[in-house]
């Protein structure tokens, strides 16, 4: 009977980090269902850009004040996991604070007293983000195309995060109240968690400080797991994904559009004297489709780049086409866009392989109005803590509409038609610009 909790932890472990691995495969699969693009050049500046952008939340501090809190929660995040190295330990072998006895006692408690300073900035800041979030209504948090799950998603996240630490004091002051009264060996430092619960706790009976010890070790161990598992359904995968999405990201200047290789291709035959024509339908260089009407003529880099949005708008308010009231938001974009590649893969689960459901991205989840409205100006690029690129997508869209659909905005096709007839976007002959120009 006495080995049945270490029996109980070692399933749950397995059940929810198996659970983990087999949606992060999922994930992995919906992404590489996107177009191959190589991103594996210049390791050394990826890495560079890594260790600023993602580890060193180089972008964050943009927004001095959400920035801030948010390195208080990503450094907490940190650090205080440490503590589960510390609860595997004690759940497998069935130990108490191990690493207090292999530690001399002053380093561990002096540990233990960072840890507890630490969870208290973090609890701190999850309240300011709830306060921001529901009493202060910062814009960006609380735009229409953040209604419904979204909205639900971000309050869940920081009630969650507020519970596990909550139950992180409570089982450190209950702790070292059975210290006190001789049921453990006295270990480890608390002073915060004393703080809060240490009054309350100092007149209650071994037997219920037992109860609350043991039943928050449980509910912070069993949290984390159910928070690891919940990631899949929420925008926290960022957490995960930002780091490979900084790594894999754009390296050339912001601003500069790739360049189709099949029309590139094409005008290195024009431009050939002695290329054949009628050989370049069959020479592998013609694409299926140009430009993306649905997520699987995007690259696997642009659903990376979904899965790895954070959801915090600055992308959008940003944006001047938004700013300006017009339906374009980048935030929705790439939310559409996950939206959308999540669709294909459970199509996939259900008939192990996709069967046309008669949806495309565009038009079904985002609409030419949209599109249309972005002025290529590169701002969310450029907002973007984690280096997401909505820009991109955008392109490829209206690569589709304009080269596979003749569907572009009758001023852009006025503008196009100028350009190929008077050498200019204005309607005016080449031979009459002069007169203009001296006016």
């Amino acid at each position: 009977m006495e080995y049945i909790p270490n029996i109980l932890f070692v399933v749950f472990a397995i059940l929810g980090f198996g659970l983990f691995i087999r949606n992060i495969l999922k994930i992995r699969r919906n992404i590489f269902l996107g177009k191959d693009e190589n991103r594996s050049d210049h390791p050394f500046e990826r890495w560079k850009i890594l260790g600023l952008v993602a580890i060193g939340q180089g972008k964050m501090l943009k927004k001095p004040i959400s920035g801030f809190f948010h390195i208080i929660i990503y450094i907490g995040f940190i650090i205080i996991n440490i503590e589960l190295i510390e609860i595997f330990i004690d759940g497998i072998g069935g130990s108490h604070r191990y690493i207090g006895y292999l530690l001399p006692n002053t380093i561990y408690n002096y540990i233990t007293s960072i840890l507890d300073s630490i969870a208290l900035l973090v609890t701190f800041a999850v309240l300011v983000f709830f306060f921001r979030r529901n009493i202060i209504n910062v814009p960006r948090l609380n735009s229409k195309d953040l209604l419904g799950w979204p909205k639900i998603d971000g309050n869940l996240i920081l009630v969650i995060e507020f519970l596990l630490m909550m139950a992180f004091f409570s089982m450190n002051a209950s702790d070292y109240r059975l210290q006190q009264l001789g049921v453990y060996i006295t270990i480890g430092n608390f002073p915060i968690s004393n703080f809060i619960f240490g009054g309350l706790f100092s007149k209650l009976s071994v037997h219920s400080l037992e109860i609350i010890e043991k039943s928050t070790w449980w509910f912070h161990y069993l949290g984390i797991l159910f928070f690891l598992n919940y990631l899949y359904l929420s925008k926290h995968l960022h957490i995960l994904f930002a780091f490979p999405n900084t790594y894999f990201s754009n390296l050339n200047k912001i601003g500069q559009i790739n360049n189709l290789d099949a029309i590139t291709h094409e005008v290195k035959l024009l431009m050939d004297p002695n290329a054949d024509p009628f050989t370049t339908a069959s020479d592998g260089n013609t694409p299926e489709k140009f430009g993306a009407s649905d997520v699987t003529d995007l690259s696997w880099i642009q659903l990376l780049n979904a899965y790895s949005c954070t959801e915090c708008g600055r992308c959008t308010s940003s944006c001047p086409a938004n700013i300006t009231g017009k339906k374009l938001s980048p935030r929705k974009i790439m939310m559409n866009v996950r939206d959308r590649i999540e669709e294909v893969g459970r199509n996939i689960d259900k008939n192990k392989s996709y069967i046309d459901d008669g949806k495309q991205l565009l038009g079904d989840y985002i609409t030419p109005e949209e599109i249309w409205a972005c002025t290529t100006c590169n701002a969310c690029v450029e907002a973007c803590p984690i280096l997401i690129n909505p820009l991109s997508i955008i392109i490829d869209l209206r690569r589709y509409l304009v080269m596979e659909k003749s569907a572009a905005p009758q001023e852009l096709n006025m503008m196009m038609n100028n350009i190929e007839n008077n050498r200019a976007p204005w309607q005016f002959s080449p031979s009459d610009r002069e007169n203009w120009s001296k006016e």
